[in-house]
């Protein structure tokens, strides 16, 4: 059963670790993300910050909350930003075949996303798109040939 809060709402009250991995209860896990949607410049700030401290999971949730709340012309940038970051979670938990599908389907939608005069919030976005690659290829080696 999902833990919920005084409203009803699904909420995550199990701690996890740093990579999204669920704790047991009573455990000390990493600081919670807030489930609120956040300005687009603070959830890049934000995501950027969490990713550097090793916590692309996080990351996901805070960019998952924007692409939820944002306006459908930004959907693929704030969904593909999330589906890098999951991407990063697999590579770091060792799972090279999600990892290498994760971070090309969030490429895939920020190609798609460039296509359009729409806003990066101050990303470079092909930038963006080599870095989490290389994370992804290279902490996975046999990755590409997946």
């Amino acid at each position: 059963m999902r833990d919920r809060d005084a409203t009803g709402r699904p909420r995550q009250a199990r701690p996890r670790d740093a990579l999204g991995r669920p704790l047991p209860y009573g455990t000390a896990g990493v600081q919670p993300v807030s489930e609120e949607p956040l300005p687009p410049a603070e959830t890049v700030t934000t995501a950027c910050r969490l990713i550097a401290a090793g916590r692309p999971f996080s990351a996901h949730e805070v960019l998952e909350a924007r692409w939820k709340d944002g306006p459908d012309a930004e959907r693929d940038l704030w969904q593909g930003l999330a589906q890098l970051c999951v991407a990063l979670t697999h590579a770091a938990r060792g799972n090279a075949t999600g990892a290498s599908r994760l971070v090309e389907r969030g490429a895939g939608r920020i190609e798609r996303y460039r296509l359009g005069d729409h806003p990066t919030y101050g990303l470079d976005l092909g930038a963006v798109l080599s870095c989490a690659r290389e994370q992804v290829y290279h902490s996975n080696p046999d990755a590409e040939s997946e």
